[in-house]
C-alpha cells in the first residue's frame, strides 16, 4: 500500500497506525486534537475514568510495544502481580491467583507512551483535523474529506481538502459517523445491535503513600449473594497509578448513579470493601469527581451485510462499545488491531471488501458483547434482548462466581474469560461446571 488513513488518534487509532506501519509506505492519523505535540491527546468524555487493561490486552500491547511496560514503569506506573491484583465479590476478597499481572496506569499516561512510540515510526505522520466524509468509486472507499481545525503549514487555508488512500480505518469511536457516510455514498449503514444499562460511573484522584503496602489493584463487584445490586453490595475499584497517586472509580445504574460531590463520594468509598475504605479515611482527594454517564452498549454489525465497499475498515467503540463497568474497551480494541494484523499479512489486497477481518473481529468482539451483556440482563432494570439459553447460563454464571471466590481453579478459569484470554465458551465444561456446583467454601 502506497497509503493508509486512521481516523481517530487515541488507543484504537495509535495500535491501528503500529499495525499499518508494517504494511504502508505512509499512514496518516488525523484527529480533531493536534496530537503533534506533547499535549494530553484526544478529549473523549470519558478519558480521565478509570480505564482497565484487562491481561490480554496487556500482552497485545507488549506484541506490539515491545520494552512498554518496562519504560511505563519507569516513568511511574506500576505493576500489579499475584496478591497485588484483589478481587472482590459481594465483599468477600476473593482467593489471590499467583499468575494475575496488570499494568496499572491511568489511560491519558498510557496514551502518551503509546503515541511517543508511534510518532518515532518513519512512515508515521499526525494531522491536526476533522474528517468529514468519504470519497469513494462505486466499489471501494478511495480517501477522505478533512477540514482543518486550525491552519498548518501544510494547509495554512482552513478549507476543505482531500486525502487518497488505499485504507481507510475508522477509529472514531462511539460518535462514529461512518453509517451515515456510506448510506450518502449509497451503501447500507451497518445492523446496530443495542442494550440500554443506564450506567453511571465517576473517578476521583487520591494522594498514594504507603498507607496499601500490599495493594496495586482492588476492584469489588456485587454478585449472586445480592442479587448483582449495587445498592446492596457497593461496586468500585481503585488503581495505584503514576505520580503517586490512587485513582478511584465507583459505579450505579439509574439512580444510583454517582454524581460530582465530593461528601458523597467519600460516603460511598466507606461502603465499599477495605482497601476503598482506607483510602477514603487516610488519603486526600485531589481535584474534583469526574462523572460519565453511559447509556447503552452498542455493536455495529458489519458481517450482516451483503455488500460494504473495499478500503475500509473499522474497529474500537466504532464497532462495538460494551459497558465499562467491565473494562474491555481498551482490550477490545488492541484485539481487533491484531486482528487487522492477520488480515493483511494474509496478503488480502486492501482494495477489496475487507470481510476476512471482519469475521475475524466479530468473533473478540461477540465473546465481549455476550459476556457483559449477560451480566447486564442480571440487572433489574435491564429488559432485553434476552439471548436464547440465557437463564442456563445466568445459573451457570451464579455458579461459578459464587465458587471463584474460594477455589482457586474457578477462579483461575473464571478470571482468563474476564481478562479475555479464553473464550466464554471454556466456562461451560462440564468438568468446571461440577466443581462449581460443589463448592461451598474455602478450600
Amino acid at each position: 500500500m502506497k497509503q493508509a488513513i486512521v481516523l481517530g488518534g487515541s488507543f484504537g487509532g495509535l495500535l491501528a497506525a503500529r499495525v499499518l506501519s508494517d504494511h504502508t509506505d505512509d499512514v496518516v492519523v488525523i484527529d480533531t486534537d493536534d496530537l503533534s505535540t506533547s499535549g494530553t491527546g484526544p478529549g473523549a468524555p470519558h478519558r480521565d475514568q478509570l480505564h482497565a487493561l484487562l491481561a490480554m490486552g496487556h500482552l497485545q500491547l507488549e506484541r506490539w510495544f515491545p520494552g512498554i511496560t518496562e519504560e511505563a514503569v519507569a516513568d511511574g506506573a506500576l505493576l500489579g502481580q499475584g496478591s497485588q491484583v484483589q478481587f472482590h465479590v459481594d465483599g468477600v476478597r476473593k482467593v489471590d491467583l499467583p499468575e494475575a499481572r496488570m499494568l496499572s496506569a491511568t489511560r491519558p499516561f498510557l496514551e502518551s507512551h503509546l503515541r511517543r512510540r508511534v510518532m518515532a515510526l518513519p512512515n508515521v505522520r499526525f494531522l491536526h483535523g476533522r474528517a468529514s466524509g468519504l470519497l469513494d468509486d462505486g466499489r471501494r472507499i478511495t480517501g477522505v474529506r478533512i477540514t482543518p481545525v486550525a491552519p498548518a503549514p501544510e494547509h495554512p487555508h482552513p478549507d476543505e481538502f482531500t486525502l487518497d488512500a488505499d485504507l481507510v480505518v475508522d477509529a472514531m469511536g462511539r460518535s462514529s459517523r461512518l453509517g451515515k457516510w456510506l448510506q450518502t455514498s449509497g451503501w447500507e449503514a451497518p445492523p446496530l445491535d443495542r442494550m440500554r444499562v443506564d450506567l453511571g460511573y465517576a473517578t476521583a484522584s487520591f494522594t498514594r503513600g504507603d498507607e496499601l503496602p500490599g495493594t496495586v489493584i482492588a476492584h469489588a463487584t456485587p454478585g449472586p449473594a445480592s442479587n448483582y445490586r449495587p445498592q446492596l453490595s457497593e461496586p468500585g475499584a481503585l488503581a495505584a497509578v503514576e505520580d503517586s497517586q490512587w485513582s478511584v472509580v465507583l459505579a450505579g445504574y439509574t439512580d444510583y448513579r454517582p454524581g460530582p460531590d465530593p461528601e458523597q463520594f467519600l460516603a460511598r468509598m466507606r461502603r465499599c470493601v477495605a482497601p476503598l475504605r482506607t483510602v477514603a479515611d487516610v488519603c486526600t482527594m485531589v481535584g474534583e469527581v469526574r462523572t460519565y454517564h453511559f447509556r447503552e452498549s452498542t455493536r455495529r454489525e458489519f458481517t450482516r451485510l451483503t455488500r460494504f465497499p473495499g478500503g475500509l475498515v473499522a474497529l474500537g467503540d466504532s464497532v462495538a462499545s460494551v459497558n465499562p463497568i467491565y473494562g474491555q474497551g481498551l482490550t477490545l480494541a488492541a484485539l481487533q488491531a491484531s486482528s487487522l494484523a492477520v488480515h493483511l499479512a494474509s496478503g488480502a489486497h486492501p482494495h477489496a471488501p475487507a470481510w476476512d477481518y471482519f469475521r475475524r473481529a466479530r468473533t473478540v468482539v461477540g465473546a465481549a458483547w455476550d459476556l457483559a451483556t449477560t451480566a447486564d440482563l442480571a440487572q433489574p432494570h435491564v429488559t432485553g434482548p434476552y439471548p436464547r439459553g440465557y437463564r442456563l447460563s445466568r445459573w451457570a454464571g451464579d455458579r461459578l462466581i459464587t465458587a471463584s471466590v474460594h477455589d482457586s481453579r474457578v477462579n483461575s478459569a473464571f478470571t482468563d474469560v474476564l481478562h479475555m484470554n479464553a473464550h466464554p465458551r471454556t466456562l461451560t465444561r462440564p468438568s468446571l461446571l461440577l466443581r462449581a456446583a460443589l463448592t461451598r467454601g474455602p478450600r
